[in-house]
């Protein structure tokens, strides 16, 4: 071969660097006698292409140690090592020495890569500099300023700029497109993208496209989505990646899952991204149709957290808390680490069942996991351990995140305290709160107002109603009028509750009624809880609590021809009362009760124990309150009626298959008894147990015969 020249070193070293051979092309450039400025900057190149960024900046390094000068070609590559690794230190220098050597004015390719270094190396404010300094500019260097603006959310600097332009390229258009779907403006994203169609003769491209079928998808704008999948169709555009997902969730979200699912089937199931996936899997929540979800995300070719998460929120949506579970422990076994997201699903679920035992569970795992710290987490944790019924779980949690609360622990932990009786301590609660400089919400003063309810604070209910009006400017909701009535009417001043109702600037809802004609019922006020039936009637012909509630006034009024015909306009009218259940978990299995139930296989120890505990709390002092019962019958009859009510079946069950001292928790779906909650003040003193029990409404400690509520419900 004839004698080497730098030329052909060079020549060689380009074509290993070139084809990836990084290992051969150092091994050449160490036997180049007098390397110039080109096989410095070719090894950088060669480095940066295989994702070596810290290996061309060392390459840099050397060369200026080797006295060899570097060119804007040099510059250009070793600022794009830096910008790769956010190496704003290093970027700086090497704009110091593009200074020194006359290169950063001089070639616009050298500010555009120091303004692309700067920018993707988070110094805004040195981009601009460099931008405002820049001599000339071309339309990559607004296309970094673009860029910049939208990624840090100034979307009318980055369209103020876009529009000063002449003439927008394809990047340009993406970048604004991109920019606006990135932060919530979908319907500006629409926009440009259709500026773009009427005046640009440019192509959109894959990014184009996937950005704006996700505004369609986010709009739910499923007619320009069909426009824009039949361009996809008529330029035969490939639809195997971005663009193909973004159409499943165009499809999905926009209220067409027949179609989304005919596009996965066509395109195939390890073409799914998580997007799409969590797309078609809100599809389906929303027609309460999960199996075809189920299957999907058994075929996914990589099922990452978000997928095992978006799966589990999905059964959790269609109240399917079993499944949801069952799926959180294939996870553990075989899917990846849980994240905060995963686990606040559960201790939603959790909540829903009121399974203490579930709650326990993903409590322990979130600490194994180490996401115990996570404020999401925490929240959650509080109202699973108040609605499974242990307040005391509830305040724990909230005591070890003293210096991380947000609005939603205080608030969690104020409504806990209101459901479980503590309304002094819920008050007490949310005045600390305000002292911390924490700002309530609408759903905070709805706790608030709750506590006052329940321990009949009328004064204060008012005061703080009128707080959260004047000062914290909250305008009040149907749930904030409806514990305003709840909390007149408990107090038996139903005409100032009638009143206010009449001067609500909102239509009252059935809620609002149905509290009034509870009250009701308890003060036996039969003329104006007809008026509150009536009212709540016109709203809600079907609704059985409605009827039961005038049927139930009419006989604790001892009007038994008007309840008779209550009872008989439901049963013409179809309108079934909703039946009371209670049920209780025992070693990971729920147990449902309801009255007079004889469905359980060991209803023969449990009417024995229930007819054993009834002779001995009447031996202590126990009177059945007969008035309970709102039928025309015998005191006997009545009485043995009494006796079986799902709660007392309930309690009586758990006391033959638990431990003394065991602490019983009873669910109810409706509010409890007159009777009842005098029976187990006196079961919970003769078993010598906690009885807890949650109805309706609030949760009852009973214990050495007293209750929480201390009889104010």
């Amino acid at each position: 071969m004839p004698v080497k020249t730098i030329f052909s070193w060079n020549t060689l070293l380009s074509a290993f660097a070139k084809q990836g051979m990084i290992a051969q092309a150092f091994d050449v450039f160490n036997k180049i006698p007098n390397r110039d400025s080109v096989s410095w900057t070719t090894m950088i190149v060669g480095y940066n292409q295989m994702g070596c960024f810290e290996n061309g900046i060392r390459v840099f390094a050397e060369m200026i140690k080797d006295g060899v000068e570097p060119t804007e070609y040099t510059i250009t590559s070793v600022l794009a090592s830096c910008a790769a690794i956010e190496a704003l230190g290093i970027g700086r220098k090497v704009h110091s020495f593009a200074v020194k050597l006359g290169l950063s004015s001089s070639y616009v390719t050298v500010a555009n890569s120091l303004l692309n270094m700067y920018a993707k190396s988070g110094d805004p404010m040195m981009t601009t500099v460099v931008f405002d300094r820049m001599k000339f500019k071309n339309t990559s260097s607004w296309n970094v300023m673009i860029s910049l603006h939208m990624q840090s959310g100034q979307v009318d600097l980055a369209r103020t700029l876009f529009d000063q332009m002449s003439e927008q390229d394809l990047v340009m258009w993406n970048a604004m497109i991109a920019g606006y779907k990135q932060h919530g403006y979908d319907v500006e994203a629409i926009n440009i993208f259709s500026n773009m169609r009427r005046h640009s003769q440019l192509w959109p491209d894959k990014f184009t496209l996937a950005s704006a079928l996700s505004a369609c998808a986010n709009l739910e704008k499923l007619g320009l989505g069909k426009e824009i999948h039949a361009h996809i169709i008529r330029t035969k555009f490939d639809t195997s990646g971005p663009v193909g997902n973004a159409l499943i969730s165009m499809y999905a979200k926009s209220g067409a899952v027949e179609t989304a699912q005919k596009l996965v089937e066509q395109s195939g199931i390890s073409h799914l991204d998580v997007i799409a996936f969590t797309s078609l899997l809100d599809g389906y929540v929303k027609l309460g149709n999960i199996n075809p979800a189920r299957r999907i995300f058994d075929s996914l070719r990589y099922r990452d957290v978000v997928a095992w998460t978006a799966m589990i929120v999905g059964y959790v949506q269609n109240g399917l808390n079993n499944d949801a579970f069952e799926l959180f422990r294939l996870m553990i076994r075989d899917g990846p680490k849980p994240n905060s997201y995963t686990l606040a699903a559960l201790l939603s679920a959790s909540s829903s069942l009121a399974s203490l035992i579930h709650g326990k569970q993903i409590h322990a795992s979130a600490i194994r996991t180490d996401k115990a710290s996570s404020v999401s987490v925490n929240n959650a944790l509080i109202t699973m351990y108040a609605r499974a019924g242990s307040i005391n779980g509830a305040s724990q949690v909230f005591k070890l995140i003293k210096g991380n609360r947000d609005t939603v622990s205080w608030t969690s932990m104020i409504m806990a305290q209101a459901q479980h009786g503590l309304g002094e301590e819920a008050l007490e609660l949310f005045e600390m709160m305000l002292s911390a400089g924490i700002k309530p919400d609408h759903i905070t003063y709805v706790g608030v107002l709750s506590a006052c309810t329940h321990v009949g604070l009328v004064e204060q209910g008012w005061r703080y109603y009128n707080l959260m009006k004047d000062f914290h400017k909250i305008e009040p909701s149907l749930s904030h009028y409806a514990c305003m009535i709840d909390l007149l009417g408990r107090a038996g001043l139903l005409q100032h509750a009638y009143d206010f109702i009449e001067k609500m600037p909102i239509e009252p809802d059935v809620i609002v009624w149905g509290s009034l004609l509870s009250s009701c019922k308890t003060y036996k006020n039969v003329e104006l809880g007809k008026v509150a039936a009536e009212r709540l009637l016109h709203i809600d012909p079907d609704n059985s609590g409605a009827y039961s509630a005038l049927a139930n006034l009419y006989s604790a009024c001892g009007r038994w021809d008007d309840t008779a015909k209550i009872r008989k306009s439901m049963k013409y009218g179809g309108v079934k009362k909703e039946q009371g259940i209670s049920w209780l978990q025992i070693k990971n299995k729920i147990h449902v009760f309801g009255v007079e139930d004889a469905l359980h296989p060991q209803k023969g120890d449990i009417y024995k124990m229930m007819a054993k505990i009834w002779e001995e709390i009447k031996k202590m002092g126990f009177v059945p309150d007969t008035e309970s019962v709102l039928h025309d019958l015998e005191e006997e009859v009545k009485e043995q009626i009494l006796r079986h009510h799902s709660e007392k079946l309930a309690i009586a069950f758990g006391l033959i298959s638990t431990p003394e001292n065991t602490t019983l928790r009873i669910m109810k779906n409706l509010r409890v008894c007159n009777d009842c909650h005098s029976a187990i003040k006196y079961i919970s003193k003769l078993s010598h147990r906690e009885i807890i029990v949650r109805d309706a409404t609030r949760f009852h400690h009973f214990k050495d015969g007293l209750c929480s509520c201390r009889d104010y419900w």
